[in-house]
């Protein structure tokens, strides 16, 4: 079984994680010199933690690590993969792009880790759409379970079930939802994420006091402003504009997330956003 993940981005690292430590060859596009450079860097650490936490054997670690290929191009893909998953950042038509080269290595699956965009609006630009579908995992993947599947108008029932019985190899659970803005995770979470930046930004309490509420108020593992954070908030701010125009004004993002994304404060990945990492 063999699968290509594009992009080497935080989440699509976490990708490749979850698949060459579960005995699946797995190659990773990255065009980027430097970046390609820092996903193996990263990704040999985040094996070498896993030895030291007692989660891998130093066998399981060298031969996760021989399971991963470097690319600089999606055309340096295998053809007729078990499953392609792009990664890239959160915009349409860059996603588009990415997916009909994708599609051009004739994989038996392809996937978006789109977290907001139309399944059926990226499908339409693809030769296959039946064998399409969004696979949308959660950062830190190493860490979540849960992977969304996106079904679209075209996918076929059968490639979901595939999909699923391969996650399944990779000790992920998947839930299936139907195409809509957001789906089922994004629509909640940024809508709550959002409504904390507003009660950070008018005042109410501190981030961590925010956060303590949802963390020890309400039990979820981690309160929305940290979650922002290890998400990146260019990335929300993205989702958000996205959502505001399929579901209006309650989708706006505060004024106070714009000015941190401008000014270059994105969260863990620059050391500062909310909290200081």
């Amino acid at each position: 079984m063999a699968v290509g993940v594009i992009g080497a981005g935080t989440m699509g690292i976490g990708i490749a994680h979850s698949f060459m430590t579960s005995g699946i060859q797995t190659t990773l596009v990255e065009p980027d010199d430097g970046r390609r450079e820092q996903a193996a860097a990263r990704l040999a650490a985040v094996l070498a933690d896993g030895v030291r936490r007692g989660r891998l054997t130093p066998d399981q670690q060298d031969a996760a690590g021989a399971r991963l290929r470097l690319a600089g191009a999606v055309a340096e893909l295998p053809t007729g993969l078990d499953l392609i998953v792009e990664a890239v950042p959160e915009r349409a038509d860059l996603k588009a792009e990415v997916l009909r080269a994708a599609e051009a290595r004739e994989p038996l699956a392809l996937g978006s880790n789109t977290s907001s965009i139309s399944i059926n609006e990226l499908a339409a630009t693809l030769s296959r759409p039946a064998a399409f579908l969004g696979v949308h995992y959660f950062n830190p993947v190493w860490a979540k379970r849960l992977v969304e599947l996106v079904v679209g108008a075209a996918t076929a029932p059968a490639l979901v079930e595939r999909v699923r019985a391969l996650l399944a190899q990779t000790s992920k659970d998947a839930i299936v939802v139907a195409d809509t803005p957001g789906f089922a995770s994004s629509r909640l979470g940024v809508l709550l994420g959002l409504e904390a930046i507003r009660m950070l930004e008018a005042g109410v309490a501190s981030a961590a006091d925010i956060d303590r509420a949802m963390t020890e108020g309400y039990g979820h593992p981690m309160g929305p402003l940290r979650l922002t954070d290890l998400i990146g908030l260019d990335v929300r701010l993205d989702i958000a504009a996205y959502l505001e125009r399929a579901y209006g004004e309650r989708f706006a993002a505060p004024e106070l997330l714009r000015t941190l994304v401008r000014n270059g404060d994105l969260g863990q990945k620059t050391g500062k956003g909310f909290y200081l990492w």
